[in-house]
């Protein structure tokens, strides 16, 4: 067999994947980032690299596998021109080396930002309407690692697009949950019933991988827990499993809508505050894997046991 490699290997996702590819083989991986390793683990050659411009990195022996995971993803959190030109030319330079060297073989995690915002719920059979640049470039790199297997018979592709990754390391939104309720109090953001899709990182490995396994030559699925989890849902289970001492409060919507226009002149000044990303806390996601669930994975009890596997990886502290 020839060697995997893992493009955005140093990041949460590809970190945890890492992990699962020297777990269950032998096969070298080469892990591929522009930052240094989380951890180093053996069999695997970690090289920085700039997805940018891929036209001094190469791999010894045969590429069998890329995993493409590389990506300017922070929303709100960088200038517009920074997500085309890490997810675009990306893509360009992954599919050129993956053409230079004929491999086979390419998963990309793109975002479930193409579907755009609303709150009506989304399947893989959705029209891609993406609003922010986030999600235009995703979608446009779809339709780059879409042309690269179109250009010669017998590549395979899996596109998947995750809805809110969480776990050990993840960082984000639900560490952020988990820090609040740790501290005692959760405050909802003007609604209780905002649907969050969401699917813990060895869940998307998973279902990577199973689909990895389809005898189709081309997959795209939305990863995420079938079961349209509300916010509410979510703090619930969190606070009865693991914060019993954990207390919840509303804040009305209009609050949380005033807020936002008063926060918008501080944008500007770069310092965590930022009128987007208080209103995604009360929007939807309402993203439902309809392949998955058509191909037999139907996650019963998920939310409760991908919590009880972050508080075991994370000895209790959910970070």
């Amino acid at each position: 067999m020839g060697t995997t490699v893992v493009f955005g290997g140093s990041g949460f996702i590809g970190t945890h994947l890492i992990r699962r590819l020297r777990a269950e083989c032998d096969d070298p991986v080469v892990s591929a980032d522009i930052r240094p390793q989380r951890e180093t683990l053996a069999g695997v050659e970690y090289r920085i690299a700039d997805v940018r411009d891929l036209s001094r990195f190469d791999v010894a022996g045969s590429v069998d596998r890329i995993y493409n995971l590389a990506a300017v993803h922070t929303t709100p959190g960088h200038p517009n021109h920074e997500y085309y030109e890490t997810n675009i030319l990306g893509a360009l330079e992954v599919t050129r080396f993956a053409a230079t060297r004929e491999v086979g073989e390419i998963v990309f995690t793109s975002s479930i930002a193409v579907y755009g915002p609303g709150e009506e719920t989304k399947s893989e059979d959705t029209p891609p309407a993406p609003e922010s640049a986030y999600g235009h470039s995703k979608l446009i790199a779809e339709r780059v690692h879409r042309q690269w297997q179109d250009e010669s018979p017998g590549r395979r592709l899996v596109i998947v697009r995750p809805a809110v990754v969480f776990g050990a390391g993840e960082g984000g939104n639900f560490t952020r949950l988990a820090t609040l309720l740790k501290k005692g109090v959760f405050v909802y953001p003007g609604r209780k019933d905002t649907i969050k899709a969401c699917i813990h990182v060895d869940d998307l490995i998973d279902a990577v991988e199973f689909a990895r396994s389809s005898p189709e030559d081309f997959v795209l699925f939305n990863a995420a827990y079938p079961q349209r989890y509300t916010l509410e849902q979510i703090v619930d289970t969190l606070i009865e499993r693991h914060f019993p001492g954990a207390w919840t409060v509303m804040v009305p919507r209009a609050v949380v809508l005033w807020a936002a226009r008063v926060l918008k002149p501080l944008s500007a000044l770069k310092i965590g505050i930022h009128p987007d990303r208080v209103m995604k806390l009360v929007r939807s996601t309402d993203i439902q894997p309809d392949w998955l669930v058509a191909h037999g994975r139907d996650y019963p009890n998920a939310i409760e046991r991908a919590f009880e596997r972050w508080a075991e990886q994370s000895g209790g502290r959910f970070a």
